[in-house]
């Protein structure tokens, strides 16, 4: 499978990259600085491209590929700019990583998500519009709740909405968990145009 990770520099890019090798794809990692993604493999492709660019996205991106997007950020703006242009250059899917207790999560979430509100501010707006045009276009939202650097949960699990625990912001789920549920994604969809919910 031809697997792109967008924000493969950060840390659940890298759990992506590496473990979509790991699995035997062929990946193009993608960043802003491909000199800070900290792999080599020979089915390893480092690439140069800025979200909020559309046409640096457009060139990577081909029909075929299969899109994962690790992408955080602090900023307002770049979530909802950097969904709009992997649509548009229109993949054969994409997975996109979200946060639990925003948009379509918000309600499964119960009181957690007022919490996050005050966490997250203006950048909600933003997570909810890159979301949308995700979901509109065929993708899956996996949205996790409070990430950690732990190792992959033997026990995961991934959920829809209408199974999802009300969010706990004492628990965390790890990004290699988060990883292993968006590639499981990736070889056998199940939550097509959908929120899926990654457990540990």
């Amino acid at each position: 499978m031809e697997i792109i990770v967008l924000a493969a520099s950060g840390r659940t890019g890298s759990a992506l990259t590496r473990q979509a090798l790991d699995r035997g794809h062929t990946v193009t990692a993608v960043a802003r600085d491909p000199e800070r993604i900290g792999l080599d493999h020979a089915n390893l492709r480092k690439v140069a491209a800025d979200v909020t660019d559309p046409a640096s996205v457009a060139a990577v991106v081909g029909p075929d590929a299969v899109v994962l997007s690790g992408l955080g950020t602090d900023t307002a703006g770049v979530l909802s700019d950097g969904a709009a242009a992997v649509v548009a250059a229109n993949p054969a899917r994409i997975i996109w990583l979200g946060a639990y207790g925003t948009g379509p999560s918000a309600e499964a979430a119960g009181e957690g998500a007022a919490v996050l509100e005050k966490f997250l501010g203006d950048r909600i707006p933003d997570k909810v519009a890159a979301d949308t045009a995700v979901l509109a276009a065929g993708g899956t939202v996996f949205h996790a709740g409070v990430l950690s650097d732990e190792p992959e949960s033997p026990g995961r699990r991934t959920v829809g909405l209408d199974e999802a625990p009300p969010l706990d912001l004492t628990a965390k789920v790890s990004r290699e968990t988060v990883a292993a549920a968006m590639l499981d994604e990736a070889e056998s969809p199940r939550f097509a145009g959908v929120v899926a919910l990654p457990l540990p």
